[in-house]
């Protein structure tokens, strides 16, 4: 069984889940990547300058799209 670190994800891959989880591009303010899917109150924003997206800010991104770790976890085996 492997285990997926949450700190080792890169933007790129990350935003390949975002996509997979309906999110659309907003566009980049200050340097942060803003994403919205439709029926969340608020965006996903992270940096675009830290890769990989440190762990607290990914956890924060999953809670926003009401995505649980297991779920980012398995969509990462089955696209790795």
């Amino acid at each position: 069984m492997n285990t997926y670190r949450l700190s080792n994800t890169s933007i790129a891959t990350f935003r390949e889940f975002l996509r997979h989880c309906g999110c659309r591009y907003v566009g980049i303010t200050g340097g942060h990547e803003k994403w919205h899917k439709e029926g969340c109150t608020r965006c996903v924003i992270f940096q675009t300058h830290i890769d990989p997206i440190p762990e607290f800010i990914l956890k924060s991104n999953l809670r926003t799209i009401g995505c649980t770790r297991k779920q980012f976890e398995q969509w990462l085996k089955s696209h790795s």
